[in-house]
């Protein structure tokens, strides 16, 4: 049984859907709530040789290798740069747990499936793969992530090699 996430409620009604909300620069993103394991803070990376920019190396979290995806880089928004406040989100998709690297975590906020719009196209220019929709709240705009979209590029397919 879903309870408090996308679908129906036993009245037929549409029932929110929650999403952990985090910043990259000055742009607020929001991810499913279900994929997410933990939030922890920035430690040091064991960096792997020839991954690209965006995959800072991995971790050992627990007997888990998990490899560390800083989606400022990916994303190509802001300078990568850690300090205290900067956020590992341990996520769990696809059979992997993986974190991804983010400014800040905000909120974990429920929004209703009348206040998300579609992602709009903006051709080749910009990739809006990932991206599954423009939430609104409180009039501010919110950038729905597809993270198994992601996590599942083929870009990151590197990853398979570092998980144990």
């Amino acid at each position: 049984m879903q309870t408090g996430h996308s679908g129906t409620d036993q009245q037929g009604g549409q029932v929110p859907s929650e999403y952990l909300t985090f910043t990259l620069a000055s742009e607020t993103y929001g991810i499913d709530i279900l994929k997410v394991q933990e939030i922890r803070g920035y430690d040091s990376v064991t960096r792997i040789a020839n991954t690209p920019e965006f995959i800072k190396g991995v971790i050992n979290l627990r007997g888990v290798i998990v490899p560390i995806v800083d989606l400022r880089i990916k994303f190509r928004v802001g300078e990568a740069t850690y300090h205290e406040f900067t956020v590992v989100i341990i996520i769990n998709v696809l059979d992997k747990v993986v974190g991804i690297v983010v400014d800040g975590v905000s909120d974990v906020i429920a929004l209703p499936p009348e206040s998300i719009k579609p992602a709009p196209e903006f051709g080749a220019a910009l990739d809006t793969r990932y991206i599954t929709g423009l939430g609104t709240l409180n009039d501010e705009m919110l950038i729905l992530v597809d993270i198994e979209k992601l996590i599942g590029s083929d870009e990151l397919q590197i990853m398979d090699s570092t998980n144990c």
